[in-house]
C-alpha cells in the first residue's frame, strides 16, 4: 500500500489541478492530518517524476512557450507537502530543472517536518505565467520562462533552477522598484511578520547547505524570496 501512495497522490494532484483555478482566486487544497505519523510514510508524499502530460498541457503557452531553451525532458515535475502558517497540512506542486529535483524534494521534506511555513505551492500557469500574480498571490514557484523584470537577460527561472518561497512577503528590491508592487512594507527586514525569510533560519538553512545561492545576500540588490542553483 504504501508503494502506492505516490501514484494516488500524483493521481489527485493532476484531477485537482484540472478544476478550473484560475489567477490565484482559488485556495490550496487542505490534507486531512494523518491519524499518528507511524500510519503514514510522510516521504512517499514527496516525489519526483517527468512532466506528466496533463501537467505538460497546463504549461504550454505560458511557463513553456516559444521561448524556452530547456527541453521538457530536463524538467521535473515535484509533489510535496507543505504547512501554511496556520499549520495547515496543504499539497503542493513544483516544476523544476531535473538537476535540482531531488535537493528541491530533500528541502521540502525537512522543511515540512521542521513545520517551516509555505502558504501555496502551484504551478506559475495557475495564474497564466504571470509572475507578478503569482508572486503576490503568495505563491513558491521555480520553472517560468521570462526574462528578469527590466532586462532582456534570461532568468535563472527559466531554465527551472530558481526557486522563488512566499515572495509576497519576500519581494525583490532593485533601484527602489519592489516587486512584487503591494510588498513595500516587507522591504523592512526589521520588522516581524509572516512567512519572512531570515539568515540562518530552516529555510535559508535547507537551500544553502545544498550549493543555493539566497538573493537576499546580493549587495547590489536584493532578492529574499530567491534561491538559485549555479549548474555547470
Amino acid at each position: 500500500m504504501r508503494r502506492l501512495l505516490p501514484l494516488l497522490l500524483l493521481a489527485s494532484l493532476a484531477l485537482f489541478s484540472c478544476r478550473g483555478r484560475s489567477g490565484g482566486s482559488g485556495t490550496a487544497s487542505t490534507l486531512p492530518a494523518p491519524a499518528a505519523p507511524e500510519v503514514l510514510d510522510t516521504a512517499s508524499f514527496f516525489t519526483v517524476s517527468e512532466i506528466p502530460d496533463l501537467v505538460f498541457e497546463r504549461m504550454q503557452g505560458k511557463s513553456f512557450n516559444s521561448g524556452t531553451t530547456v527541453s521538457r525532458e530536463d524538467l521535473r515535475y515535484l509533489t510535496v507537502l507543505h504547512k501554511n502558517w496556520s499549520g495547515e497540512t496543504l499539497r503542493g506542486e513544483m516544476v523544476c530543472n531535473k538537476a535540482i529535483a531531488e535537493d528541491l524534494r530533500e528541502i521540502f521534506l525537512e522543511l515540512f517536518k521542521e513545520g517551516y511555513p509555505i502558504e501555496k505551492m502551484r504551478l506559475v500557469d495557475d495564474y497564466g505565467a504571470d509572475d507578478e500574480a503569482s508572486m503576490t498571490d503568495n505563491n513558491s514557484s521555480c520553472f517560468n520562462c521570462r526574462t528578469i523584470s527590466g532586462t532582456r537577460m534570461i532568468s535563472k527561472h527559466s531554465l527551472g533552477l530558481a526557486v522563488d518561497i512566499n515572495p509576497l512577503y519576500n519581494p525583490a528590491l532593485k533601484h527602489g522598484i519592489v516587486r512584487p508592487s503591494v510588498s513595500k512594507a516587507y522591504t523592512d527586514r526589521e520588522k516581524d511578520f509572516p512567512y519572512k525569510i531570515m539568515r540562518g533560519d530552516a529555510c535559508h538553512r535547507a537551500f544553502t547547505s545544498r550549493g543555493f545561492v539566497w538573493g537576499g545576500g546580493w549587495a547590489s540588490s536584493k532578492d529574499w524570496q530567491h534561491f538559485e542553483k549555479r549548474i555547470d
